[in-house]
């Protein structure tokens, strides 16, 4: 489960936002998952919250906003949001395509009581 290392990773971020405002505790982290990051939201959110325990999010919560694969057709430049995981392009058929923001994993915003 490798969510538990991001997770460790992100909670190093969020401590320095913290620390950089002077934060008494963070109440709220939102985050962008792509839909090919080969991340499973529920288990980072599981990881989160065992993982937030005795730290500055402890009552904090995590928001998961996953992001659609985007695709733009090198042949006749469409861009388009896929649902599926054929990558053609639906306008010609061309499979030579770019993904666009599929991949990432994106800390969007944090809250902070100050």
């Amino acid at each position: 489960m490798h969510e538990l290392s991001i997770v460790a990773s992100l909670f190093e971020t969020l401590e320095e936002k913290a620390r950089e405002h002077q934060a008494l505790k963070i109440t709220r982290v939102r985050i962008k998952v792509g839909r090919l990051a080969g991340v499973v939201p529920e288990f980072l959110k599981t990881a989160f919250d065992a993982y937030k325990e005795g730290t500055i999010a402890a009552d904090a919560e995590l928001e998961i906003e996953p992001t659609p694969v985007r695709v733009r057709c090198r042949k006749c430049a469409l861009e388009t949001a896929k649902d599926d995981f054929i990558f053609a392009c639906p306008a010609c058929d061309s499979t030579d395509i770019e993904l666009d923001a599929s991949l990432e994993l994106l800390l969007d915003s944090v809250e902070l009581e100050i």
